[in-house]
């Protein structure tokens, strides 16, 4: 087996086969993001950025944070994310002016990565969105400029005067263009690893198979096992995808029937809430590990959400309306959103990319538009987690609360520039968070 690269390796490597190209996983030996470092040096692996979205808001008395390190202390909300505090910090205090006014969740939500002022009267206008800012300037690095995934489909209506667009989507490629929500594992998937979304007759690892072989021949013996690691967690996902909703558990608006009367297409939106958020986890983390893009927003459901819950026993009322109970059944609904964001740190920082790990190279922040289901949205709910590269110390709590600059947009100039976009001003900001 070699233990050196023996050949030079193209600064942007694919396993190929026939109508699938798959992105590979950092190697050692191998300049796969082309950062020109001398032959045999390790490549440098990118920043990636991640907005993790819970409608709603959280319960009133256990979002909080206070300690720093591993003696940190984390409200009943966070306890799912106690073993990475040490890579987390806990932003008080942040909030969006214009998201103030209206009062109800179609003008709260419309414009948290945006900071811009919403149109009423059904008119659709919000401003381009700090993922698609980064994904527009990072263009053809990357196979997937971004990936925006959801959980819960669009809501097409009119609240007090606003379109409920704004309550479904948080990512925005134009001023008028919510960016499209990919709702489908399936298709998510084939966005990653097909030169043809949709085209699923052949596994992805049975099409890249020999590629794969060839490829492994000419990398070191540590790039070879993190290479059939890599492979093998592919491979878990596109089957899990294959199974996904067979159990048949509804959650959501409940249909006149107590079953379906007819057969569920394969290839559909899993109907098992648990599982389907779980599928865009991993798929976030296969994108960002094989660098197919380096941003991603996961809309784990809407604001003015009607998800339900049956895997945790809470089937009796939807997000949305739970919100407004403050008990320990919507306690237990924000530990399993916080959950989610637990096993996607999990998975990141056990993925090693030369002397830090990928939780250290990305920023996967975890938010709502309002604090609580009540609508107040004077301070909102921000975590981050991850080290950015290297550029962010984190275990700490940051507390902005009746400080001068405290608006969201601040905290998207600081992130924006550790991924490599450095702008003056974005939103209604024109200053960075220093502490960040």
């Amino acid at each position: 087996m070699p233990t050196n690269v023996t050949q030079p390796l193209s600064r942007r490597s694919f396993l190929r086969g026939v109508g699938v190209s798959m992105a590979l996983p950092w190697l050692e030996s191998a300049p796969v993001w082309g950062d020109d470092k001398p032959k045999n040096t390790a490549s440098e692996a990118p920043v990636r950025f991640a907005a993790l979205f819970c409608g709603n808001g959280f319960h009133s008395k256990e979002w909080w944070a206070k300690g720093e390190g591993k003696n940190m202390e984390l409200g009943k909300v966070l306890d799912p994310l106690k073993p990475h505090r040490e890579k987390l910090l806990f932003l008080r205090g942040l909030y969006n002016e214009e998201a103030l006014i209206g009062g109800i969740h179609s003008c709260q939500t419309g414009n948290l990565l945006t900071g811009a002022h919403l149109a009423p009267n059904g008119e659709i206008k919000s401003g381009i969105s700090c993922d698609q800012v980064v994904a527009e300037k990072t263009k053809g690095q990357t196979k997937v400029p971004s990936l925006v995934l959801g959980t819960e489909p669009s809501i097409a209506a009119i609240h007090k005067n606003y379109s409920m667009i704004y309550s479904s989507h948080i990512s925005w490629s134009s001023a008028t263009t919510p960016t499209p929500l990919e709702l489908y594992p399936a298709l998510a998937f084939d966005r990653l690893f097909r030169d043809e979304v949709g085209k699923a007759d052949k596994s992805v690892l049975d099409a890249v198979r020999e590629d794969a072989t060839s490829y492994k021949n000419k990398v070191s013996t540590a790039d070879q096992r993190r290479l059939d690691e890599y492979l093998s967690s592919v491979r878990e996902v596109e089957q899990r995808i294959e199974q996904a909703g067979k159990n048949g558990r509804l959650q959501g608006w409940r249909p006149t029937l107590d079953k379906p009367d007819m057969k569920r297409p394969a290839d559909g939106i899993p109907q098992d809430i648990d599982q389907h958020m779980r599928l865009m986890c991993d798929i976030m983390v296969l994108a960002f590990r094989t660098d197919t893009t380096r941003v991603c927003t996961l809309k784990l459901n809407n604001d003015h959400s009607s998800l339900r819950f049956p895997h945790l026993k809470v089937d009796y009322m939807i997000h949305h309306l739970l919100s407004h109970t403050d008990g320990a059944d919507w306690l237990k609904v924000n530990q399993f959103f916080a959950q989610q964001v637990a096993y996607i740190a999990e998975k990141l920082d056990a993925v090693k990319e030369g002397d830090r790990t990928l939780l250290d190279n990305s920023m996967i922040m975890f938010c709502s538009s309002m604090m609580t289901g009540n609508h107040n949205n004077d301070q909102l709910p921000v975590v981050v987690v991850g080290r950015g590269g290297g550029q962010i110390k984190t275990g700490r709590v940051l507390d902005y609360l009746g400080k001068p600059n405290r608006k969201m947009c601040s905290l998207y100039l600081s992130m924006m520039e550790k991924a490599g976009v450095k702008l003056k001003e974005f939103g209604d900001s024109k200053e960075k968070l220093t502490e960040i």
